[in-house]
């Protein structure tokens, strides 16, 4: 079998990273799944990461402008997206974490010199069609959102046969996950969604009382402020669990479609239950919002389809006819660290004429 070696020293770092990027690449948990400076944050770093690992004497990458820079961009966008749940509804803000993908396209081309390929242009075409009429047929309602009025929701009789459904469904899928093993996408995905629909209902409720709070307001001394406080923290850092467990075991192409379209859906549904957003909305707006949603779901898929790939087709060099080399295993990048070309542990097989080890 002939071995691969990295192919020089951009790919040594691009292959180093290539682990990193698929972290970081079209992916935010929780509610900030729509905001565009996430994709510039995760872009940023990948590129301030790539050229500290080109130069000889890397310098820590926390004293990097660029790394600093995309830190303070990932903050602000993400207090920008946490305030706009608090004045917006829920069924327009979640779907338009579609733009995140396209974003993070877009500054990969620019910045990274990834590959504009002709299924990113359509994908970004429709994402763009598909938040136009999200923007124009989601519903357009503005509504304080007081401590009274999550009281008011908390208890209805519809949030209540929603969220006994939901953990009924929910314990069954964990269930299923922890005592059987199983591990399929759709299950891990499914916990993922359900936890995000209470993240959604629980961050527009806390930054609604924030709001009220600082125009003079005060809604903080209420107890259901610190309720909703409480489910926000705990569904977000579940949702990142169970998300990190499907990362794991399958491609970030396969998870990023799966989970817009199931955090997207969850949260509409929340939306629509426990704020009743559509309420009196015409049956022409709701269809035509639906295909909205579609058209960006369809859209997100087109973006990332085959991108992995094209990441894995650029690590790697065939080493195995190059005169004087005899190489039976493969040298690969550690991606749990900074060394490159390492063999794996325990192996011998390339060896020199002598049969003395050589170092990797």
């Amino acid at each position: 079998m002939a071995a691969r070696v990295p192919a020089g020293p951009e790919d040594d770092a691009s292959a180093v990273l290539d682990e990193l990027s698929r972290n970081f690449t079209y992916w935010a948990p929780g509610p900030g799944n729509g905001s565009l400076s996430s994709a510039w944050y995760r872009r940023n770093q990948k590129y301030s990461h790539l050229h500290l690992a080109q130069k000889e004497h890397p310098k820590p990458y926390f004293k990097s402008v660029l790394w600093w820079s995309g830190v303070l961009l990932m903050a602000t966008g993400e207090v920008g997206n946490f305030a706009a749940y608090g004045v917006a509804p829920i069924t327009l803000i979640a779907p338009l974490g579609c733009m995140s993908v396209t974003g993070s396209a877009i500054i990969s081309v620019i910045f990274l010199k990834e590959n504009l390929r002709a299924s990113d242009l359509l994908g970004m075409t429709l994402a763009f069609a598909g938040t136009y009429l999200l923007v124009n047929f989601a519903p357009n309602m503005t509504q304080d959102i007081s401590a009274r009025t999550v009281q008011y929701y908390f208890v209805g009789w519809q949030f209540l046969v929603y969220v006994i459904l939901e953990i009924l469904v929910f314990c069954i899928l964990l269930y299923f996950h922890k005592r059987k093993g199983m591990k399929h996408i759709v299950i891990l995905l499914t916990l993922v969604a359900l936890l995000a629909s209470l993240t959604v209902i629980s961050v527009k409720a806390v930054s609604g009382m924030i709001t009220l709070s600082v125009t003079g307001k005060m809604q903080l001394t209420y107890a259901i402020f610190y309720i909703m406080l409480v489910i926000m923290v705990a569904s977000c850092v579940f949702q990142v669990k169970f998300l990190n467990q499907a990362t794991k075991l399958y491609t970030m192409t396969t998870v990023v479609p799966v989970n817009h379209v199931f955090f997207t859906t969850s949260a509409i549904i929340a939306g629509i239950i426990f704020y009743q957003e559509f309420l009196g909305a015409a049956l022409l707006t709701v269809f035509i919002y639906l295909f909205g949603c579609f058209l960006s779901f369809l859209g997100v898929f087109l973006v990332t389809r085959n991108r992995e790939n094209d990441h894995l087709q650029q690590s790697f060099i065939d080493f195995g006819n190059i005169p004087g080399k005899q190489m039976l295993d493969k040298i690969q990048p550690d991606s749990n660290g900074l060394s490159y070309g390492t063999l794996p542990d325990g192996s011998d097989s390339t060896r020199s004429q002598s049969g003395e080890k050589k170092e990797a």
